[in-house]
């Protein structure tokens, strides 16, 4: 029963689900107290879908026999069949397949100049293992590739092993198969405004079938997406049929749903597509500072990652102004050569790509992984890859915050985890990951920059891909420490998050023509906000002041408390309805916590679960109504409730403040404004005696962790890097006010 499920999962992730009454069946075998009985019920969901039944006996000879599976497969494109294995010998070897139809590589180029047309695989990824359990009874997968239309036959041979095929050919079978023909349909895409574009479709025949097939995908359409990007007059291949194409373009657009009757030739078919808000109209770009073209859920075969022209589509579809493509630790070698120190070639304004650095997989990254951004060189002197980088976080930020590079700390809550559901609150997190952790000490430091001055040596933690409550803890102590390390939104795809680029984002205010040192610029200076896409915090002001202006800083005086004046304008879209797929995943999460917290040892340390940042989650009750609240020193002091209708909402409190002090607009947990800093009578913002121990405590756990990785080589600085951040924090307590 657990291959079977991990045989279930699979295929619904490939786009291929199991039938519900299959489903069904099966799920009635799993509450199925007698063994015997349940492994009946499994045949009976099961055999109808296998192509072949391979039986293997005592001595390992391997028989074959047609299963009663459809013998339908799709010209140029991939089916996958389950294959039935009954294995007598328990033979835990792999089981191979061979035809001689088979096309050899590249087989799509081949010329028809003989009976090879086929291409047989056996299919394992995981959670599948190439090997055979030894179980009695399992179910494989096979995926077959056809390069011709009409009725074909093919002989399909499977051993598990030399020496394991039958005699009397038995270990082959001879099969007749239908090649529907593959039609190519164009598709016409306009953007709201009636311009050509791309954008992200996801298309399913009635059976509930991806099309095309995700399993063996090559870039640009990937192998772990159900959607494929497309962009005005480009095509698809599909068989004749019954198909509902689903079309959008990221958070900011609405979705189109056209049912289509696929035939032998056939028009254009026409999206226009629509949008509920366009924070560019207002100067807001769009971005995302964390995403790879290589590792996680990338391949490093047949190609080592995908190329500039496979994530420059991606960004274009999901309407991604600025895409920063980091290189790290997998394929650095390939992918490092995409490096230009510049805006990518490929780019197609105002959509402008970069490739950049994270430290991750080498140098510092056991100590918390660094974002580089805007490099002007992009590999550490010393070498020529990434074998040689400093293992201390402090001395890779000098080296690029001397270019000019704008740095921050990715997946912030990472190693940050806490009991507490309070924020902020004063546990200690275990400082034991890759997120924002050495963070804790160089945030205290300055560093030269590219004249020499001091500049500080971290410009921001990132935000929306680790969960909210472990990211603004530790943030919000900080700033109420003085600091001023902005926020910046972040997807890490396709890493933690490989269903899109862009799932988080920072959206930053650029006067005039966009670039990206202009939006880079606009992330250290905290010119923005930071959010999923489905809500937006735009023109946040204090006093008139907008944030990111003049520092973000405002100078009152006069001594006594002060009321300021807080606006923005906000917006937020949500279903009347929280769709079912989307509540359900919400509510695992939050039954995740549930169960947390009644297990001993565990607490919320545990995540609650993804997606960690998402409107849904801000939801008052079952209405359409969401939170906007104003947060002064990292606790909420206003709050108004606003209609998630997409309408733009003017906004504004009146907030009392009595002492030095930042405040931030949220939409918990969905969106988040960088802070302004009111300075009253010039004095610096120390909120509180607690948060600087806090702080201090932090250095001291995070020295207890990360010690270890320290070269020898840099183990004096390390302790001198620690020390100092100590000494900041204890400096800082004695000038903190009561608690």
């Amino acid at each position: 029963m657990a291959q079977v499920e991990r045989l279930s999962e699979l295929l619904a992730f490939f786009g291929d689900p199991l039938e519900v009454q299959t489903l069904a069946l099966l799920e009635k075998a799993r509450a199925c107290e007698e063994p015997e009985q349940a492994v009946r019920m499994v045949q009976e969901a099961l055999d109808p879908l296998c192509l072949v039944m391979v039986q293997i006996n005592p001595e390992s000879r391997v028989k074959v026999l047609a299963g009663p599976a459809p013998k339908e497969l799709v010209e140029q494109g991939w089916r996958t069949f389950l294959v039935k294995v009954q294995n007598e010998a328990g033979v835990t070897a792999s089981l191979g397949v061979e035809s001689p139809q088979g096309l050899p590589l590249p087989f799509a180029k081949q010329e028809k100049l003989d009976d090879r047309w086929l291409k047989a695989e056996m299919s394992a990824p995981r959670p599948l293992v190439p090997e055979l359990s030894g179980l009695a009874l399992e179910y494989r997968l096979i995926s077959l590739y056809s390069r011709d239309a009409g009725a074909r036959q093919a002989a399909l041979a499977f051993h598990v092993g030399p020496g394991t095929r039958d005699i009397g050919f038995r270990d082959r079978v001879d099969l007749l198969f239908t090649c529907r023909p593959a039609v190519p349909v164009a598709f016409r895409v306009l953007d709201h405004d009636g311009s050509p574009t791309t954008a992200c479709f996801t298309i399913r025949d009635a059976a509930g079938r991806v099309y095309p097939p995700q399993s063996k995908r090559l870039a640009p359409d990937f192998f772990f997406h159900p959607q494929i990007y497309r962009g005005d007059g480009e095509t698809v291949s599909l068989p004749p049929g019954e198909y509902t194409i689903a079309a959008t373009r990221g958070p900011e657009y609405l979705e189109e749903i056209k049912k289509v009757a696929v035939t032998g030739q056939m028009p254009p078919i026409e999206f226009k597509l629509a949008r509920w808000i366009d924070p560019a109209t207002k100067g807001w770009w769009s971005g995302d500072h964390h995403i790879h073209a290589a590792g996680c859920s990338h391949y490093h075969e047949p190609t080592q990652g995908v190329s500039p022209a496979d994530m420059m589509r991606h960004c274009l579809g999901e309407d991604l102004k600025i895409g920063n493509v980091l290189t790290w630790g997998p394929c650095f070698d390939f992918q490092k050569r995409f490096f230009t120190g510049a805006v990518d070639e490929r780019s197609k304004y105002p959509y402008l790509m970069r490739y950049d650095i994270e430290v991750s997989g080498f140098g510092s990254h056991k100590s918390g992984h660094l974002c580089l951004l805007n490099l002007k060189e992009q590999i550490y002197p010393g070498g020529d890859s990434s074998r040689h980088w400093p293992t201390l976080c402090l001395n890779t930020l000098k080296w690029a915050k001397k270019q000019g590079a704008v740095c921050g700390f990715p997946h912030t809550g990472w190693g940050l985890a806490v009991e507490s559901r309070d924020l902020p609150n004063f546990d200690i997190p275990p400082y034991n990951g890759i997120g924002a952790n050495e963070y804790i000490v160089d945030v205290a430091h300055e560093v030269p920059g590219p004249d020499g001055k001091p500049v500080p040596a971290v410009d921001f933690i990132s935000a929306l891909d680790t969960p909210p409550l472990w990211e603004l803890n530790i943030w919000y102590h900080t700033l109420n420490c003085g600091f001023k390390t902005r926020l910046s939104g972040e997807t890490d795809f396709p890493c933690i998050y490989d269903e899109r680029v862009g799932m988080g984002r920072s959206y930053v205010k650029v006067d005039g023509r966009l670039d990206y040192a202009p939006w880079c610029e606009g992330i250290r200076q905290g010119r923005s906000y930071v959010s999923d896409g489905r809500s937006h915090l735009m023109g946040f002001a204090v006093d008139g002041l907008p944030v990111g202006e003049k520092g973000s800083e405002l100078a009152l005086s006069g001594g006594g408390p002060r009321t300021v004046r807080v606006s923005a304008q906000a917006a937020a879209r949500l279903y009347e309805k929280r769709p079912a797929t989307l509540g359900a995943m919400i509510q695992e999460g939050e039954e995740h916590h549930r169960r947390a917290e009644k297990t001993p040892g565990f607490g919320s340390t545990m995540a609650p679960g993804k997606p960690f940042w998402h409107l849904e989650r801000a939801r008052i009750g079952t209405g359409r109504k969401v939170p906007v609240e104003v947060i002064v020193n990292g606790v909420p002091v206003a709050r108004k409730e606003i209609l998630a209708d997409g309408s733009v909402q003017d906004l504004a409190f009146d907030v009392k403040i009595d002492k030095s002090s930042w405040i931030a607009l949220r939409i918990f947990p969905s969106s988040h404004t960088n802070p302004v800093f009111v300075t009253v009578d010039a004095k610096p913002i120390r909120v509180s005696r607690k948060s600087a121990e806090w702080c201090l405590n932090g250095v001291d756990r995070c020295w207890m962790q990360k010690k270890k990785f320290i070269s020898a080589r840099e183990m004096k600085e390390a302790v001198a890097a620690y020390e100092h951040a100590r000494e900041v924090y204890r400096r800082i307590a004695s000038e903190c006010a009561g608690d």
